[in-house]
């Protein structure tokens, strides 16, 4: 008897399986210029509404703005992946809409908060801090990436920083209030005093770290992927206890110790490394493995 074979029936195509494959490459598109859009919108809320807004509102609105671009920043990515529509062309929107946003936004803002001094040294530092990061992007284009780590400070971490203070800004203000207590109000006004006058400084300090060759790790990539241990629970905890305890101040301390943190264990690791001798055992490294 032979046994039953069942008919071969050919499988139907789905009339919207052609459509929707074709139309999802356009939604990373339009997450990636999502971001240059908060840029310029960032931009225009510092030029245009500032007599309407004031000024601290103005540049709480233009940094909030720059968060939300690198919300779109971060998800534009895992959403090309995800849909299987990488390409070279997504690679380099990605990188003129980050420049717009982590590039020349952060200089307005800078111009915005810096206080007391001479505009065209502010304007210097400003062409210097995009320059860099345009400079930072173009690296990043071309060089070969780490797993999980990044050559010198990335664009969107150089923008939070200078973005943090001004979101950080009114609630500073909110301390010198009358009805806080005078150790209050003397702690809000030197941060504001501190912000106006270092500004400057952190924003072409944040220019040199972009196009350093310090190693920056990959938080987002390092969250989703590694195995969490014993570090990454502790770092969780000194992050809750910073935006429970001063919830104001805690954008600009978190980003400053992400910025600052790894360049000073760097400038650590070499001189304390130099006093070490090399033994006769050891072989040395290819010129790709050195430092």
């Amino acid at each position: 008897m032979r046994p039953f074979r069942a008919r071969f029936r050919p499988r139907l195509k789905s009339p919207f399986r052609g459509r929707f494959r074709t139309r999802l490459p356009v939604l990373p598109t339009l997450i990636t210029l999502g971001n240059g859009t908060c840029g310029l919108v960032s931009i225009a809320v510092l030029t245009t509404a500032r007599p309407q807004l004031g000024d601290t509102k103005a540049a709480f609105y233009s940094g909030m703005l720059i968060f939300l671009g690198m919300v779109f920043d971060a998800v534009d990515g895992y959403v090309a992946r995800a849909s299987h529509q990488e390409s070279d062309f997504g690679v380099q929107l990605d990188s003129l809409c980050d420049a717009i946003t982590f590039g020349v936004a952060p200089v307005f803002i800078m111009l915005n908060l810096a206080a007391g001094f001479y505009l065209r040294f502010l304007w210097s530092i400003g062409v210097v801090f995009s320059m860099c990061a345009v400079l930072r992007l173009a690296r990043y284009n071309v060089e070969a990436h780490e797993h999980g780590y990044f050559r010198g400070l990335p664009t969107p971490a150089a923008a939070g920083t200078v973005a943090s203070f001004a979101i950080a800004m009114p609630a500073l203000i909110e301390w010198t209030g009358p009805a806080m207590p005078d150790l209050v109000q003397r702690l809000g006004q030197w941060c504001i005093d501190g912000i106006e006058i270092g500004m400057p400084v952190l924003t072409l300090v944040l220019a040199g770290l972009m196009v350093s060759r310090i190693r920056y790790p990959h938080v987002v990539n390092q969250f989703l992927r590694r195995r969490r241990g014993f570090y990454t629970l502790t770092q969780f905890v000194f992050v809750a206890a910073v935006v429970v305890v001063i919830h104001e101040l805690a954008l600009p301390l978190l980003f400053s110790l992400f910025a600052f943190g790894y360049p000073i264990v760097a400038l650590w690791t070499r001189l304390t490394s130099r006093g070490v001798p090399a033994t006769s055992s050891e072989e040395p490294l290819p010129n790709d493995q050195q430092g």
